[in-house]
């Protein structure tokens, strides 16, 4: 049984993410103690905390909402990222994870969505390059303080991928996002199957698709209303891990992996495999001439993005709640 709760990135705009900086953003965003207030009504046995949350706080105050949170009987998690600036460390992110007891420091590597990283062309090798010089200096600095790292498909590598990287550093591990293998062309029981007990934590992301000419678009859902087999994979993961309920971004994800040019730089996909993922996102296909637009798409009012959000959330409770995963 996996021990479920939250992560903020399927609120992303109710917790002031989306659009910040902009015109759009978010009027009243929620904190991160209404985020951990949520989580905990809504039964959470583990609760992922944004970087951006942390880094402007004293080590007294971490030190704090860690134990408040160990109080709770929760899991802590971090979540942080690389930003591709020259000289860029984890430093930060550690001391952060460190101070709130955190059990994983989960990380994404490079800035690639929709498994488009053909269209950063010859910048693409550097990207993983010095994404794997900053995590090879971070693992060290993290086994000082005994913090173990997870890198996660997001959208950008694949599982062979993520496995090599994983498997030179001492102490880092996977973070499995269930609905993207679907954006790099590969299936989620395969990629459970390729990194088995790497996986250290499960990012819950559920979809439904549109097929188009060049491929097809991923529409965030709630958990347990789209084609990712959840059961079947629930069944392949270890026992006892954390997982965060995180419906998708709210832009759909094109991934036009029809299109020939897509393909480069990529290792081979075995055709049945690909042939596995498409009939998995055929199980809840939307219909050709559907609007597939978000409220945010569609550029809504704040409150209609945010109740669009927090409704999806509450409907994933609701499906694993049947499930008897929550």
């Amino acid at each position: 049984m996996m021990r479920v709760g939250f992560n903020p990135y399927g609120l992303a705009y109710t917790i002031g993410l989306t659009g910040a900086g902009t015109s759009r953003a978010n009027p009243a965003p929620m904190g991160m103690a209404a985020f951990i207030d949520l989580a905990l009504e809504a039964g959470a046995r583990c609760i992922e905390l944004d970087g951006r949350w942390l880094t402007p706080r004293s080590g007294t105050e971490l030190t704090r909402v860690g134990r408040e949170l160990h109080a709770s009987g929760v899991t802590t998690i971090c979540s942080d990222w690389l930003t591709h600036v020259p000289g860029e460390t984890l430093v930060r992110p550690i001391e952060c994870a460190a101070a709130v007891g955190a059990s994983l420091l989960r990380l994404h590597l490079t800035p690639v969505l929709e498994g488009a990283r053909a269209s950063w062309g010859e910048r693409w090798p550097a990207i993983v390059a010095h994404a794997r010089r900053t995590l090879a200096a971070a693992a060290q600095a993290a086994s000082r303080v005994g913090l173990p790292l997870a890198i996660e498909n997001h959208q950008d590598l694949t599982s062979e991928e993520l496995i090599a990287i994983a498997d030179d550093l001492e102490g880092v591990g996977i973070v499995l996002d269930t609905g993207n293998p679907f954006a790099v062309g590969e299936d989620p029981l395969a990629f459970v199957a390729r990194a088995g007990d790497r996986i250290r934590h499960v990012h819950l992301k559920d979809y439904v698709a549109q097929f188009t000419a060049q491929g097809y678009r991923l529409v965030r859902c709630a958990i347990g209303d789209g084609c990712v087999p959840l059961a079947a994979l629930a069944a392949v993961l270890p026992d006892g891990i954390t997982a965060s309920i995180e419906p998708g971004a709210l832009e759909a994800r094109h991934i036009r992996l029809f299109a020939p040019e897509w393909w480069l730089g990529y290792p081979p996909r075995d055709a049945s495999e690909l042939a596995t993922a498409l009939g998995r996102l055929q199980t809840r296909r939307l219909s050709d001439d559907a609007d597939w637009r978000t409220p945010w798409e569609k550029r809504a009012p704040a409150e209609e993005v945010a109740t669009y959000e927090l409704s999806q959330i509450r409907r994933s409770v609701e499906n694993l709640g049947r499930m008897g995963w929550m």
